[in-house]
């Protein structure tokens, strides 16, 4: 069990990047499907036979790339579903992977919705991907414990992972004024108060209150500088890290 355990949680980890490298390959094999019923008057022309490249300039490039990362999303959630169903990873594990994988699922369709995919399914359809669990998790959009749980455990992780992923987003896109990040840290400082496994000295509360000190010192429109902004990723992504070490610790 501990084998299948800590395999499954380095395959996850891993899962996405294969994907996403499976998926550009998977992308440029269904577009060349598309030339493969060249006729006999078509084998005369000699332009067929040049190489066929899966994008021509960097907005197709972007195309495809936004393409492979909702297909590696999509997938790694799917295996995801199955090695909680095979009981290979903790529940809080899952959780906490479950609610990163939702809120890279909806940024990466964001990027694709104006592709000529309404919906999810129009892309599974597309893509040919065999994924219900994946579908039925976006559907619900919460992992499979929060729906199940008595409690209030994984709806907090569920939320913390949450938070922790989009304040980083925000600044990584210099959104960095202090009446858009406050909410949220606030937010992310309630939310670690409530969850019970946390211990009172978790490095992340610590963080997480000192910002909210600097910020409340601030006006609405004023802006973190590049130092705080970089310093305040690096917080956060130790913090985050921590957080997942608690998870797989409990």
């Amino acid at each position: 069990m501990l084998i299948c355990e800590r395999t499954c949680l380095i395959n996850i980890v891993v899962l996405t990047c294969y994907f996403r490298r499976f998926s550009s390959e998977y992308l440029f094999l269904n577009k060349m499907s598309s030339l493969s019923g060249m006729s006999s008057q078509d084998s005369n022309r000699p332009e067929l036979y040049e190489e066929v490249k899966l994008y021509r300039n960097a907005r197709e490039r972007e195309k495809y790339d936004n393409l492979a990362d909702l297909y590696a999303v999509i997938n790694t959630m799917q295996h995801l579903e199955k090695a909680y169903i095979r009981d290979c990873v903790t529940p809080k594990e899952y959780t906490a992977a479950c609610s990163k994988l939702l809120v890279q699922y909806k940024a990466a369709f964001n990027q694709v919705q104006g592709e000529g995919f309404a919906t999810v399914e129009a892309f599974v359809k597309k893509y040919r991907l065999d994924c219900p669990a994946a579908l039925e998790r976006i559907k619900e959009d919460r992992p499979i414990t929060i729906k199940d749980d008595k409690g209030n455990t994984s709806k907090c992780i569920a939320d913390i992972v949450s938070l922790f992923i989009t304040i980083m987003d925000k600044l990584r896109l210099e959104i960095k004024a202090m009446d858009e990040l406050q909410p949220d840290l606030r937010d992310l400082s309630d939310t670690m108060a409530r969850l019970s496994i946390l211990p009172s000295d978790f490095e992340g509360r610590e963080k997480v209150a000192t910002w909210l000190a600097t910020l409340s010192t601030m006006q609405a429109s004023d802006e973190l500088s590049e130092s705080q902004v970089r310093q305040l990723i690096f917080d956060l992504e130790s913090s985050y890290n921590a957080f997942n070490r608690i998870l797989h610790q409990s």
